[in-house]
């Protein structure tokens, strides 16, 4: 392993964005499409936004028995590996669905690997925050994911421009699902040991148990999932209410995904300096993307999505940030699966709600929405009084 220095714990953050880049790459790009592929294979708007919430669900609520196993063997490599493997083949192996169910089925399958791999990269990434600061460590990451998650779709869009059906798109994303395993295997070589990365810097997690604020930023994530709807629905809205063609949504997803780069970045190092207030920003921007995308027309929709970039930032770098910061030593992994835990089932929760009043009432949706999203911020700043 090579020496451990700030510049060898940012060289570890690097790789790892690099591996996340082509994974998003992957399963934002099918992600992109999935909504409007199930409407295709005959699934109503219901059944689309159940299957992803449902879907969110089991990759959100996986992930404690996968840290949890991970801190009890300690073969966090292993798992990472067979979780990627999962989670990046069952993209381009849509092309082979014959069915919505089956569809849905390969969407489970993706979800569940994502779960398996996800505690263990956070848990490892945290050992560079002591030397880099928690906000730039998990902001860096995500901007690469969140580069990724731009790239493709515009792949995608490149494949239908070209006349390719959506079938043929999936398989496009093979390519990027190799070069994410092959970047995965470089990291594991590079840095076998990522505990080491916090040597002679401050430490990077407590003593003792979870506490009181760890239970409170999980509630705030819990609602805040409730509130951010997956992008499936939101295509399927797009295209049924035909707002986009379909050869467009992936491209507007481009662009909200574009901003979710820059959030991530801007987000996190504002974290590093104020705290909780970067938190506040990031909940009140994302609680504003509703009713410009289901009640607004093509410019507006765009505003929308661009704040819906900036609530994806949120999720996946200031609320990893929060976590982060109250770690307790020996269960990082477990403490990361746990959080998820809440979190999937707030999105499983907000994914039903959502699907069933977008058939009866897209006011009520809105409403759900923000409220939802607007609370979790209140519920993050009662750990101000509990410090």
């Amino acid at each position: 392993m090579i020496g451990v220095t700030a510049r060898s714990a940012f060289g570890f953050v690097l790789v790892m964005g690099v591996v996340n880049l082509f994974a998003d790459m992957t399963y934002e790009g099918g992600g992109s499409i999935n909504g409007t592929f199930l409407g295709q294979l005959g699934a109503s708007a219901a059944a689309v936004s159940i299957i992803a919430g449902a879907g969110e669900f089991l990759g959100y609520s996986l992930r404690s028995v996968a840290g949890y196993i991970a801190d009890r063997t300690g073969r966090y490599w292993w798992i990472t590996f067979l979780g990627y493997f999962i989670n990046l083949l069952a993209v381009p192996a849509m092309a082979l669905a014959g069915s919505w169910q089956s569809a849905g089925a390969l969407i489970f399958m993706e979800r569940i690997g994502r779960a398996m791999r996800k505690p263990t990269v956070e848990a490892m990434l945290s050992y560079s925050t002591g030397k880099h600061g928690r906000g730039w460590v998990y902001g860096v990451n995500t901007a690469l994911d969140e580069t990724g998650a731009t790239v493709g779709p515009l792949v995608v869009a490149l494949a239908l421009d070209l006349k390719a059906d959506f079938r043929t798109a999936y398989g496009w994303l093979l390519g990027s699902s190799v070069l994410a395993l092959g970047a995965l295997a470089i990291a594991r070589f590079m840095f076998p040991v990522p505990s080491k990365l916090q040597v002679g810097g401050p430490a990077t997690s407590r003593a003792g148990g979870f506490k009181r604020p760890y239970w409170l930023y999980m509630a705030a994530g819990t609602c805040f999932a409730a509130g951010l709807m997956s992008y499936e629905l939101v295509s399927y809205h797009l295209a049924s209410s035909g707002v986009l063609s379909q050869r467009t949504i992936p491209v507007f997803l481009a662009v909200a995904t574009g901003i979710g780069v820059v959030a991530s970045l801007v987000l996190g190092r504002m974290y590093d300096r104020v705290g909780i207030g970067a938190v506040v920003l990031g909940v009140v921007l994302s609680a504003a993307f509703s009713p410009l995308v289901f009640f607004g027309g093509l410019w507006v929709t765009l505003a929308g999505l661009m704040l819906l970039g900036v609530g994806y930032a949120t999720q996946d770098t200031l609320l990893k940030v929060l976590i982060a910061s109250v770690l307790p030593e020996g269960k990082r992994n477990l403490a990361f699966g746990l959080f998820y835990l809440g979190y999937g089932a707030g999105w499983l929760a907000g994914s039903v709600a959502a699907g069933l009043l977008y058939e009866t009432s897209r006011f009520g949706l809105v409403i759900f929405a923000m409220m939802a999203q607007l609370d979790s911020r209140t519920t993050a700043g009662t750990r101000r009084s509990v410090q």
